[in-house]
């Protein structure tokens, strides 16, 4: 029978709907088997002890054994724990003590948070596109960046960041469209969580108020005026709050933690030599182009030209239906992501 359906071509019909119905869940599933087995195989970074070096300072902080965080680094007391510390935690309730297998540990999780960034990356790109074979084809983008990936075992810092980042722009997406106040609340919390890996999720916070308070100003009347005003207040409130409780450094004096926090991202005092065409450079007196010149030769090349198309074509369209910039649509939000 099934030699039958593949000859007249109905086996084929039936693997594609297959694969364009669970393509998203097929690739990550697939990919999270590879990396189970390569996540030996990368070296330790400089980052990672430094990370657990921070959750710790933290623990015992909650715990009571410390009057403040204190890190070795100073400034790494700025960087959020929200995943360092269950590793943490699961570490100690495990009783791992040889560092193969605590590196081990880590190097799987951080690369967890990589592939479930990438799902809801392909489940924004389905929203969006309404096709889930061009999800599917986001999805192996996003996946299959070489710098990335391979950051994705080792990185534990921007990574992570870097898949909440994509899971807060889904809920971002669902929330204006829904436009209910559970999923504003649920956005606050990924905005929150984002915002304690790296404060740069603070543009997240600011455009989701931004956009709100600009629909409260396009408001018919004041009943759906109060609507919009309750969903954008709470989700400030639930956003607040999990920077709040998953920043232990911030429990003392809050203000502090968050100027110190910004100021690091403006002005880190690391200073190390990069080598950048066939020069040792300080990374405190980079040339301007350096950014960008890193960013071209390690993204692929398909990446690069849909990143020229994409905004050529939001732009297109933003000028042939202008009134849907300025409107909670599909439109505005293209240009969300673009800015961001």
């Amino acid at each position: 029978m099934i030699k039958r359906m593949l000859h007249t071509g109905k086996g084929w019909a039936v693997a594609l709907d297959f694969l364009t119905a669970h393509g998203g869940l097929l690739v990550c599933g697939l990919f999270l088997m590879v990396g189970v087995l390569l996540a030996g195989d990368y070296g330790i970074g400089d980052d990672e002890w430094f990370q657990r070096d921070t959750a710790a300072a933290n623990l015992n902080y909650i715990l009571g054994q410390a009057d403040g965080v204190a890190t070795a680094v100073h400034h790494e007391r700025f960087y959020g724990v929200v995943l360092e510390l269950p590793l943490l935690v699961a570490e100690r309730v495990v009783g791992l003590e040889d560092y193969y297998y605590i590196h081990r540990l880590r190097l799987t999780v951080t690369h967890l948070f990589f592939l479930a960034g990438g799902f809801f990356c392909y489940l924004l790109a389905w929203r969006l596109f309404n096709s889930r074979l061009v999800a599917l084809f986001a999805l192996l983008l996003f996946l299959l960046h070489p710098r990335i990936y391979a950051h994705s075992f080792i990185n534990p810092k921007d990574l992570p960041f870097l898949s909440i980042f994509a899971v807060a722009l889904y809920l971002m997406e669902r929330a204006f469209r829904k436009d209910t106040v559970g999923a504003f609340l649920l956005l606050g919390i990924a905005v929150g969580i984002a915002t304690n890996l790296r404060i740069m999720g603070l543009m997240l916070l600011l455009a989701v108020i931004g956009l709100r308070v600009w629909d409260v100003g396009l408001a018919k009347d004041w009943g759906e005026r109060k609507g919009l005003l309750i969903s954008g207040g709470l989700f400030i409130v639930a956003a607040g709050l999990t920077i709040y409780i998953l920043s232990p450094n911030a429990w003392g004096d809050p203000l502090a933690y968050l100027t110190g926090a910004l100021s690091l991202t403006t002005d880190h005092p690391t200073v190390v030599p990069l080598l950048f065409q066939g020069e040792l450079l300080s990374s405190d007196e980079l040339p301007w182009h350096y950014a960008l010149t890193w960013f071209l030769i390690t993204t692929p090349a398909a990446a690069l030209l849909l990143g020229i198309v994409g905004p050529a074509a939001l732009l297109v369209r933003g000028l042939t239906w202008p009134g849907a910039v300025f409107r909670n649509t599909q439109l505005r939000f293209g240009g969300l992501l673009l800015a961001c």
